[in-house]
């Protein structure tokens, strides 16, 4: 999922820009978006799902024959993008979160962190088709974001799916307790471009054994959290026999293979490790 935000004081004309970004990149996937409302909220008190939640409830969904709601009392930005790339969205855009380190659009003079794109634009001004195109020209060249499901679901979209009888998944996770340290979070580096070019170059190579029908990898990078996911794979194939050591050889090569770099946080102190995964 490719993620982008479009920020900026009131009456910039935010709301104007994500309706057209949304129209262009429906045009290339699905597309999800996600509003900050600030202190607002949508849950009508004294309705029959707010008493849910006011008895106890932690997630309440409300069906109608024209829509899915979904309440939480657990919401972050970070959650909101977990939601739209476990649904499969190709991708995401955000209006909000000045404070955040997405990359962003920046709509007249507001002073944000990772701006890609700064635009002069008022409320109701006309939106130039090549500015637009300019944007999704930019979108696309953002990292991926991933989950588990949504590698899945990506998989479950393969020309071949229809010859599977089975899909495997492994999941890397921030190992807590080692030996004798204790990690408080692993902070991953790589080279972008040549990492996604092996990962692409490990998946190809996986595909033309007998029987697999597709193999997907997504390594995070940046800081990672004790318990919290570092690594995806997902492989398809016809039985589970010729699953089963794809799975495995794909991790290995990964670490081998894939220019990401460890650095762990202990309590004991920082180190670079020279294995890539979080399992050590």
């Amino acid at each position: 999922m490719k993620i982008i935000s479009v920020v900026g004081y009131k009456k910039t004309g935010k709301t104007t820009l994500v309706e057209r970004l949304v129209k262009a990149l429906k045009e290339h996937g699905t597309v999800g978006t996600i509003k900050h409302l600030h202190e607002q909220s949508m849950h009508t008190p004294n309705t029959d799902t707010w008493k849910h939640s006011r008895a106890g409830a932690d997630v309440v969904i409300g069906v109608t024959p024209y829509e899915l709601v979904k309440f939480s009392c657990e919401n972050s930005l970070d959650r909101a993008l977990t939601e739209l790339a476990d649904e499969g969205m190709d991708f995401t855009v955000v209006e909000g979160w000045k404070e955040s380190t997405l990359p962003k659009i920046a709509l007249g003079d507001v002073e944000v962190p990772n701006i890609i794109l700064r635009m002069d634009r008022q409320e109701n001004a006309e939106i130039d088709i090549a500015d637009i195109d300019i944007i999704v020209d930019l979108v696309h060249k953002q990292p991926e974001f991933h989950t588990l499901p949504s590698l899945v679901k990506k998989i479950r979209r393969s020309g071949n799916i229809e010859k599977a009888g089975a899909i495997g998944t492994f999941t890397g996770i921030v190992r807590a307790v080692s030996e004798n340290a204790r990690t408080e979070f692993l902070e991953f580096e790589s080279y972008s471009e040549a990492a996604r070019q092996k990962i692409d170059e490990i998946c190809g190579q996986l595909k033309q054994k007998d029987g697999i029908i597709d193999v997907v990898m997504h390594h995070r990078t940046g800081i990672i959290q004790k318990g919290d996911d570092i690594v995806h794979i997902v492989v398809a194939a016809g039985h589970r026999e010729q699953m089963f050591p794809v799975l495995r050889e794909a991790i290995e090569r990964l670490k081998a293979e894939v220019p990401i770099w460890k650095k762990e946080h202990a309590l004991e102190g920082e180190w670079w490790v020279h294995d890539t995964s979080g399992q050590k």
